[in-house]
């Protein structure tokens, strides 16, 4: 009886063991090399980069004057006021303002998405000014795209360097 206890003990300690094994020799478990291989972007790095790629893609347009690239940039939603106003007088590609020099400053996540903060010079005539702009950037299904543009925070200096006072 001593014998059929022991092969039974044995039997059992084998089929517990058993997986065990195979996963320490690689069978039937993941594969940490192959994961390894393949760094993935941490999601907040991909979301910057996407974030700053759409946004000077809109500002080559801008400065370039081409409405389609512009308009690829944005969300559907924003297609229809898009096409309004993008030409209009007050518009991102209105023919009277030159672009001589856009810059993205910075980009952080916000509570829609990522925004990127920029500094857009534009000329009208003789005349340029330098305005600070936010670009929320959201991803819409697998795409990136810019989801609203809206006036940043305090103007840029001007051209000498001195900002003005109330007294000039």
């Amino acid at each position: 009886m001593r014998a059929t206890h022991r092969r039974l003990a044995a039997t059992a300690a084998g089929l517990v063991l058993l997986p065990v094994a195979l996963v320490g020799c690689g069978i039937g478990g993941e594969d940490q090399d192959e994961s390894a291989a393949k760094p993935a972007r941490a999601p907040a790095e991909e979301a910057a980069t996407r974030s700053r790629e759409r946004v000077q893609a809109y500002l080559d347009a801008m400065a370039a004057k081409d409405v389609a690239a512009g308009r690829s940039q944005l969300c559907a939603l924003l297609h229809d006021g898009f096409d309004l106003g993008a030409t209009g007088p007050n518009g991102d590609f209105a023919d009277h303002f030159q672009v001589p020099e856009a810059a993205i400053t910075g980009v952080r996540s916000g509570p829609r998405g990522q925004e990127v903060s920029v500094s857009v010079s534009v000329a009208v005539g003789k005349r340029t000014v330098t305005r600070p702009l936010v670009f929320t950037v959201t991803r819409d299904g697998s795409d990136w795209c810019i989801a609203g543009e809206a006036p940043g925070g305090p103007a840029a200096p001007t051209p000498t360097g001195v900002a003005p006072t109330r007294a000039s």
